[in-house]
């Protein structure tokens, strides 16, 4: 897969436009002056947790003995589902319970930013074009970057652009998730039938 791809599968998976609402929602009940600082602390731990997974990761695959047909075909599936729940969402994406403190790694880094689909595409990603961890690392770190900027300056945005504009943004990031869901699916079918 090429750089921009990955990139692009991670970034869409990460879903920060999506994330800005329940985010301001966990940290309505934090302070202020102390809001950004738990932000990047959140999103901080996020890239920790993710980069562990990429470097650590590939082992419970090798020690499972998947075949790359099988990761792609996987994974086209899992971001195909991922995408539907972009496109179609559930009926709401926040907290049932309202935390008291401020969030620390739940549910901010982690399901949020370093969700079970991130975790699972980094893995699909790495296994899908074999040993490619320098430019998976690289596209993970870009796309780490580009959702913590959204984040970071996700109040000015919900504000500029409201509930609707983010969730038909989220939908437009959906469709072309769907896209890579089906190419990932075929590129494993076309390698299962040559094989």
């Amino acid at each position: 897969m090429k750089l921009s791809s990955a990139v692009l599968t991670l970034f869409l998976v990460m879903d920060p436009l999506g994330n800005i609402p329940p985010f301001l929602f966990v940290l309505k009940n934090v302070k202020r002056e102390r809001q950004r600082r738990v932000l990047i602390r959140e999103i901080l731990i996020a890239y920790c947790v993710l980069l562990a997974f990429l470097f650590l990761g590939k082992r419970a695959l090798e020690f499972l003995s998947l075949q790359q047909e099988t990761i792609s075909i996987a994974g086209g599936i899992v971001l195909f589902l991922i995408a539907l729940r972009m496109i179609f969402p559930y009926e709401s994406r926040l907290i049932a319970d309202t935390l008291e403190g401020e969030p620390f790694v739940v549910p901010l880094a982690i399901p949020f930013i370093a969700g079970p689909s991130t975790l699972a595409v980094l893995l699909l990603l790495q296994q899908s074009d074999g040993n490619i961890t320098l430019q998976l690392f690289v596209a993970l770190t870009i796309a780490w970057a580009l959702s913590a900027m959204i984040l970071l300056s996700s109040t000015l945005l919900y504000r500029v652009l409201r509930e609707r504009g983010l969730i038909a943004l989220e939908k437009l990031m959906g469709m072309l998730l769907v896209m890579l869901a089906v190419q990932m699916f075929m590129n494993g079918v076309a390698r299962f039938l040559k094989t």
